[in-house]
Parts: C-alpha cells; structure tokens; sequence
C-alpha cells in the first residue's frame, strides 16, 4: 500500500463517526498509557531508545487526541491539524537526536533487562491501535498519519527489543544509543511525510 495519502477525502455518516471515536478513543488510552509507562522505564534503565520510544508515544497520543478533537471539523481544519502533528513529531526527532548524542558522551549501560520487557508490552499496544486503525486509515488525513504511527511504532518496539537482549549479551551502551537515533530517523522521516501530505492536501481545498 503506498503511504502517499488520498487528496479525496470521505465525509463521515454519523455512523462512521461514531465508530471512528470509538476506535480513536482506545488507541489513546493505549498510547497515553504506554508513554507513562515507558518514560518512567526509560529514566530508571537508563535507556535512550526507551526514552525515544515513550516520547514517539506521546506524540501517538497527541496525533489520536488532536484527531477527536477535530474529527467533526471541515478538511482543511483537518489538515492543519494533521500539520501541529508533523511539526511536533519533528521536534521530537531533533530531542531524541540530541539526548542520544549526549549519551554517547555519558556513557551509562542501561538495564537491558527492562528494555526488552517494556518493548514487548508496547510492541502489543501498538499491534493492537494498527489492528484497530487499519480500517479507517484510507478515509481521513488524520487517520492515515494515526496508522503510519501504529506501524512505525512496531518497527522501532522490536528495535527496543533486540537492543535489550544485546545490551544485556555485551555489556555495552551502543545498541541502545543507536536503536534511539534509528527511532529518531523514522520520527524525522514520518513528520517529513505528513506535513508533505498536509500541506498538499490544504492547497487542495
């Protein structure tokens, strides 16, 4: 499936509405409460990819409560609001940049233990919002950057993973350093994508 996004967007029925709050709704709880657990995690383990990590989840959280908040709101209010959401994912990649940075030159090992259990609970979290998102990522700007959320989510959860079990195998700081500037890629290129997205789709209307 190309992640270019449709310029034809659906209007919702009430129906679908309705429906599409609901599936929001709990995306949100999931996210909100997984960026607690994971901050909390990633201050204690002393893990810069799990730091990263809450922080992608926070801005998942912010995406899927901006996406309630505007979801009766015309198409262009709508792709505005999916704009905020790139800018502020950008933030978030350049500060997960710079706190890896500054890991490399305060070298702690963090507890890779923690990290790879965390990542599994969030890797859950994160199938479940794809699973649930996936219907409804074609009819709506915000939708479609809410699902390229979910799925890159995965991706950088199984990263978290792994570099837990190495950091536990070698003793070493590097997996985690770089499995959080690799999470800040993939933030960097998402916010890329989707304010590409919004700002077309804005001249569109």
């Amino acid at each position: 499936m190309s992640d270019n996004c449709c310029t034809n967007e659906l209007s919702f029925t009430p129906e679908q509405r309705n429906k599409v709050k609901g599936v929001l709704w709990i995306v949100f709880a999931l996210n909100l409460g997984m960026f607690i657990v994971e901050i909390v995690a990633g201050h204690l383990a002393r893990s810069s990819a799990l730091t990263a990590d809450s922080l992608d989840m926070f801005a998942d959280a912010f995406v899927y409560g901006l996406s309630l908040y505007v979801i009766n709101d015309n198409h262009v209010i709508r792709a505005r609001a999916s704009l905020v959401k790139g800018f502020l994912m950008g933030l978030i990649g350049l500060f997960i940049v710079g706190e890896s940075i500054f890991k490399i030159f305060n070298s702690t090992v963090p507890i890779g233990e923690t990290m790879t259990i965390v990542g599994i609970f969030a890797l859950l979290a994160n199938f479940a919002s794809f699973v649930l998102l996936i219907k409804h990522k074609n009819n709506d700007l915000n939708l479609k950057s809410a699902w390229i959320c979910s799925r890159n989510d995965m991706t950088s959860n199984i990263a978290v993973i792994i570099a837990g079990f190495m950091v536990v195998s070698f003793q070493s700081m590097w997996p985690d350093v770089i499995v959080g500037l690799g999470i800040s890629v993939m933030i960097l290129q998402s916010s890329f994508q989707i304010i590409k997205e919004s700002l077309v789709a804005t001249r569109h209307q």
